[in-house]
């Protein structure tokens, strides 16, 4: 006789209400939650019908993010991001959702991707012979800034590559500049952002015009068609697609490099063992595209700083029709909290959770760990679309300048390293690191 299926129950969780926000109050709520009642909790609000599940179980996860993804759309939080970007592909959804990414997917090909690591290359050399005086002088930088510039600069040459330097050559400088010196994300810069549709706009417009297809990220989006139509993006999808790599392409880098460096000046037995594994790139900067990709402890560096410090720290879905999770019963419009933060920080998923350990990613250990336990670019069919580049542009970026740059943490008082959970987890002020050369530098710290 078939036995029925057990009753579903609802989620442990506080009796008090709470509305969940991208926050630092909300992150300090989280914490306590699941630590008071575990992987699923149930918390209800005054200011929405509907309650919301904080999940940090990999199973669970698996449910919303792989197994029934399609029963999940985007969640509250992401207006903040359309009013930001429009409707690209981090806030669309359903057969427009399908439909973008399977124009854009292209364009991140392995082949592509390998194409622009000398893009980054090229700037990278730049940085390179930029902090080479900081750092015979002993100079102190503004590490968080100088990540910040480094990354929108490697995804402006990535979507505009020849177009950037006529943008830059404008009265004004380079019009996308503030987004690296202002990481406030406010009506301003939505706004400030508004404004520059007209710069990508007259890119755009150049390119139909004479024909030119540069290899970068806007002819591709340009060139891409829908496979059973055979159109192409309308302007307006151009424009939100080119937003969204612009704001996402840059941030994602920058604040891991950010957390990376920080890191390793504080763990300097991982940092010699990083020194160790780059030296047998030859010494130089000329290492090919397949020798930086086999590399496997600055993969491990970071992956470690992405589960310390995800970028996303905090997203949402919201349940379209009833669901299950395990024993638990997800009501049609319930909303879904996933913190990447408090999944890479659960102890029974990751021993000694706070601990600095890139081991955690290498040998048997890393091979027996549940995927949905690591997710920092989210995971399954919306899983970001950028990550490979993201990684290339992270190991290209550290390969060359860790062996020639020591950078030592120097505090201001008033300056302590804080986290500010806002849409992205940044540094709540710059990171102050001082600057020297690194004994035995191959050929010079500005050796190219």
């Amino acid at each position: 006789m078939t036995q029925p299926a057990p009753r579903a129950s609802r989620p442990p969780g506080p009796t008090a209400r709470y509305t969940l926000h991208p926050d630092a109050a909300t992150l300090a709520l989280l914490e306590r939650l699941v630590a008071e009642y575990g992987d699923t909790v149930l918390v209800e609000s005054d200011d929405r019908r509907d309650p919301s599940f904080v999940v940090t179980d990999p199973a669970h996860l698996r449910q919303v993010l792989v197994a029934n993804h399609t029963n999940y759309v985007k969640g509250v939080g992401f207006e903040r991001v359309k009013m930001l970007l429009g409707n690209g592909i981090i806030v669309s959804d359903g057969a427009e959702w399908r439909r973008q990414r399977t124009m854009i997917q292209p364009g991140f090909s392995r082949s592509n991707v390998a194409a622009h690591a000398e893009v980054i290359r090229a700037h990278t050399l730049e940085v390179a012979t930029q902090w080479a005086p900081l750092a015979a002088a002993g100079d102190t930088i503004d590490l968080t800034a100088a990540m910040s510039g480094f990354g929108l600069q490697v995804i402006l040459r990535a979507i505009f590559s020849s177009d950037l330097a006529r943008l830059e050559d404008q009265p004004g400088g380079n019009p996308f500049a503030f987004l690296a010196d202002d990481p406030t994300r406010d009506i301003r810069t939505v706004v400030r952002l508004r404004e520059l549709t007209r710069v990508i706009q007259s890119c755009i417009e150049r390119r139909r015009t004479t024909g030119d297809r540069p290899f970068d990220f806007l002819s591709a989006l340009m060139d891409a068609r829908d496979r059973k139509t055979g159109a192409g993006m309308s302007d307006k999808e151009l424009l939100d697609e080119v937003k969204t790599l612009i704001v996402a392409g840059h941030e994602t880098s920058a604040g891991t490099l950010n957390w990376a460096w920080y890191l390793l000046s504080q763990h300097p037995a991982a940092a010699e063992r990083l020194l160790a594994e780059l030296a047998t790139l030859g010494g130089g900067t000329g290492f090919g595209f397949e020798q930086l990709m086999a590399l496997r402890y600055l993969p491990a560096v970071l992956k470690e700083t992405l589960r310390l410090y995800p970028p996303v720290w905090l997203f949402s879905r919201r349940a379209v029709a009833e669901d299950r999770l395990g024993e638990y019963t997800v009501p049609a419009g319930a909303h879904v909290f996933i913190a990447p933060y408090l999944v890479h920080r659960r102890p029974h998923l990751w021993p000694e959770p706070g601990r600095f350990d890139p081991d955690r990613f290498l040998g048997p250990d890393a091979d027996q760990r549940d995927p949905l336990a690591f997710i920092p670019f989210s995971a399954g069919a919306r899983r970001c679309i950028g990550e490979y580049f993201s990684f290339v542009e992270m190991q290209m970026h550290l390969a060359i300048l860790f062996p020639r740059f020591r950078l030592e943490h120097a505090p201001l008082p008033a300056e302590p390293v804080e986290l500010d959970p806002a849409i992205n987890l940044r540094a709540r002020y710059g990171i102050r690191m001082r600057i020297t050369p690194r004994p035995g530098a191959p050929g010079g710290a500005a050796a190219t």
